[in-house]
């Protein structure tokens, strides 16, 4: 048996592929000389036509060569893809010689095999030569398929109707629901704006973030900080306090509007934050850092940003830090020093260098790497080598809450002592 061949066999191939394709998915295809009504139809066979290089064992149809770029490309640009203008002119038999790769994608999606396979095995007796169906029949069957898509469309308006029926009983329901979940997005729409009140209102009363600092005073803040502090002379409990001072680690972090801080000492270590109270104006406020929980000897302070100094100073309402009943509120002049920017700090202990020194030795490893130890611990204010700041922490650098002479030791005091 011979297979037909040209313009013949490709007009009934699309003939069928495209009555097939109607009754499958609904969808009518108009017929005319207008290139963009076939447009699914020959995206529908580029799907098949473009991976013809690799089945041509499976599905049993001459080899084609490989598209030489399978993925740069996208349709209508590759090799084997198919057009509307190519359907349309197959269709109305334009075509003497069609090309094989349309004639292939046609057997695949209407009989599962290529031409070559087909021809084996023929499954339609239209596509014989000398054995054409007869108009009529053509007709008939072409009826056939109309009245099958005509069932489908009326079995489509059925089930629309059976849904909009079903839809109709359920919509108290679905109001029921919607007005629930209204009521129930009210309440907690009217919770949150109660909630945003009260935090602009305690965002008001309580003066918080009241300034945005520009970046140059967020840089200028944040930071490492060698810390010192001349608290230990207010010790009264303490006979070796005169000009006893203390150097602490203070690492500053930017957190959305505000700063966080730890402040790492001798022995005791302090949490807190600081926020710009105006430009150049910075408000301190911590705590003893515990696993309690409970805020224990919080202090308050604030710190100016002068520029061109190679210190900052605070002024301090805080904690003598004494044993017992002594422990109490004293003010007093701190000193920052920067030491820079980034990186981390760790905690150095038990080592020889921590018995020889008694102190605490902290680690800062930079970002560039480069590792810098700091001692913290207390010393005599006179071994420090920076005289502009030993004025800085000296005996005059603290208030008591109350006069009580002999608690700060000035050197006429201690000379009298002595």
């Amino acid at each position: 048996m011979k297979i037909k061949t040209g313009k013949e066999e490709v007009g009934y191939l699309l003939e069928k592929v495209i009555d097939t394709y109607e009754l499958s998915t609904g969808q009518r295809i108009i017929r005319n000389t207008n290139p963009k009504n076939y447009e699914e139809i020959a995206k529908l066979l580029s799907s098949i036509s473009n991976e013809l290089p690799n089945t041509d064992q499976q599905l049993a149809h001459e080899p084609y060569p490989p598209d030489p770029n399978p993925k740069q490309v996208d349709y209508p640009q590759r090799k084997y893809d198919i057009t509307g203008v190519q359907v349309k002119d197959a269709y109305n038999q334009l075509v003497a010689n069609p090309r094989s790769f349309l004639i292939d994608a046609c057997y695949i999606y209407l009989y599962g095999v290529g031409r070559k396979g087909f021809a084996q095995n023929p499954m339609d007796v239209n596509l014989i030569e000398g054995m054409d169906a007869s108009v009529a029949l053509r007709l008939d069957e072409r009826e056939a398929l109309r009245q099958q898509l005509a069932n489908c469309q009326q079995e489509k308006e059925n089930t629309a109707n059976q849904l909009k029926e079903f839809y109709r009983k359920k919509t108290r329901i679905w109001l029921v629901s919607l007005l629930i979940c209204l009521a129930f997005l009210g309440i907690v729409s009217a919770r949150w704006v109660a909630e945003r009140n009260q935090w602009a209102t305690l965002r008001h009363d309580l003066n918080i973030l009241p300034y945005q600092p520009t970046q140059a005073e967020i840089d200028s803040l944040s930071g490492i900080w060698m810390y010192y502090t001349g608290a230990p002379q207010a010790r009264a409990n303490d006979p070796n306090r005169y000009h006893q001072v203390a150097n602490n680690l203070v690492e500053i972090t930017y957190k959305d509007g505000y700063f966080i801080f730890n402040r790492h000492g001798a022995n005791i270590d302090h949490i807190g934050y600081m926020q710009f109270e105006a430009p150049e104006l910075v408000s301190i406020y911590s705590r003893v850092k515990n696993n309690s929980g409970k805020v224990e000897s919080p202090i308050h302070a604030l710190l100016r940003l002068d520029k061109g100094k190679a210190y900052l100073t605070s002024i301090a309402t805080t904690w003598s830090f004494d044993m017992g009943d002594g422990n109490d509120m004293i003010g007093i002049r701190n000193v920052f020093i920067k030491q820079g920017r980034g990186g981390s700090l760790e905690e150095i202990t038990n080592t020889p260098e921590n018995a020889n020194c008694h102190c605490k030795i902290m680690k800062w490893v930079q970002t560039n790497n480069q590792i810098k130890t700091f001692q913290l611990k207390y010393r005599l204010l006179d071994t420090l080598a920076n005289e502009s700041l030993k004025a800085l922490i000296n005996e005059k650098s603290i208030l008591l809450r109350e006069p009580n002479e002999g608690v700060i030791i000035t050197r006429a005091f201690d000379k009298h002592k002595l």
